[in-house]
């Protein structure tokens, strides 16, 4: 009878790997959308892999051969076996073969991730550099008068020229708590984002401009409306009708020396009230085409960056 030879142990399947890959496409998917998924992804791709390591690191000793009873003579002592001839066989903790193979793992996943590392950066990185608008000046509060709307148009980035202006239906609307109350509405159709219109005549004559931003007065307007595909909303930016989701996106804006500074974007399911008593249902920027309240909603859970 032949012992049964030597090998180190080699683990079973496992479903760490599946975990690590999972945990792995969660951080790569958070890197994107959230700071929060990314960091639920590293949790489930760290713990795998450690998991995976234990395994693979666990019970690496060799199988030693069980003692076997040497061959009887027919009418003589008994041979000599391997028990015989040895009393231990000398255990090797991590095989020659174990280390290599961890050591091929461990190279080959710093030459890769030093390779895919700026591949990575220049694909992602962009989506969270220079995001967003920076507030922006459009005039002394004395350009807009009380309860009149001013079409103001400006340069969210100067620096790209034309390209970056937007227009922006701005209404002072009076004291509120002992300060200016505006409302200020984006001319984005919350259809598919083509540019709505005043429902009413503008001042051409009164036209001003301050820099790089436009100020045209209206005389009066009955809301909004868009060309593209007839949506139509009131003076507040409510949809009253067409085929718009919510309502208009508005800007947020702060007051400084006298000046009107208009701020980041946000969307706005409806609005109750006008005027500086307006109750403004406000949400996270969403896309042109997205509602943002009710059950429509649910499937949009998640904003990429804007």
């Amino acid at each position: 009878m032949q012992p049964p030879e030597d090998h180190p142990h080699v683990p079973g399947p496992s479903l760490w790997p599946v975990g690590f890959a999972v945990g792995a496409v969660v951080l790569m998917v958070g890197i994107i959308i959230s700071w929060w998924v990314a960091g639920l992804g590293a949790v489930i791709a760290l713990a795998f892999a450690f998991l995976w390591v234990r395994d693979l690191t666990a019970g690496t000793e060799l199988t030693h051969a069980p003692d076997v009873e040497p061959e009887r003579a027919a009418d003589g002592p008994a041979a000599p076996g391997p028990a015989a001839t040895s009393a231990s066989v000398t255990e090797e903790r991590f095989p020659r073969s174990k280390f290599l193979e961890l050591s091929t793992l461990g190279l080959g996943g710093v030459i890769g991730g030093i390779v895919t590392a700026p591949a990575v950066g220049f694909m992602i990185a962009p989506a969270f550099l220079k995001q967003g608008s920076k507030d922006h000046d459009i005039g002394p509060l004395t350009d807009y008068p009380e309860g009149k709307y001013v079409v103001a148009t400006f340069m969210s980035d100067p620096a790209q020229g034309e390209v970056s202006r937007r227009t922006a239906y701005v209404r002072y609307n009076g004291p509120l708590n002992g300060l200016p109350s505006f409302t200020v509405i984006s001319n984005h159709c919350a259809h598919l984002g083509c540019p709505v219109q005043p429902n009413g005549p503008l001042e051409e004559s009164q036209k001003k401009q301050i820099r790089d931003v436009t100020l045209i007065p209206t005389v009066s307007i009955a809301g909004f409306g868009c060309p593209c595909h007839g949506g139509q909303y009131d003076t507040e930016g409510n949809r009253t009708s067409g085929p718009p989701v919510r309502a208009l996106d508005r800007y947020s804006f702060s007051i400084r020396n006298g000046h009107l500074f208009l701020g980041h974007p946000f969307s706005v399911s409806h609005v109750d009230g006008t005027g500086a008593g307006a109750k403004i249902h406000k949400w996270t920027l969403a896309f042109p085409g997205e509602p943002v309240s009710g059950l429509e909603s649910w499937l949009y859970p998640i904003q990429p960056p804007h």
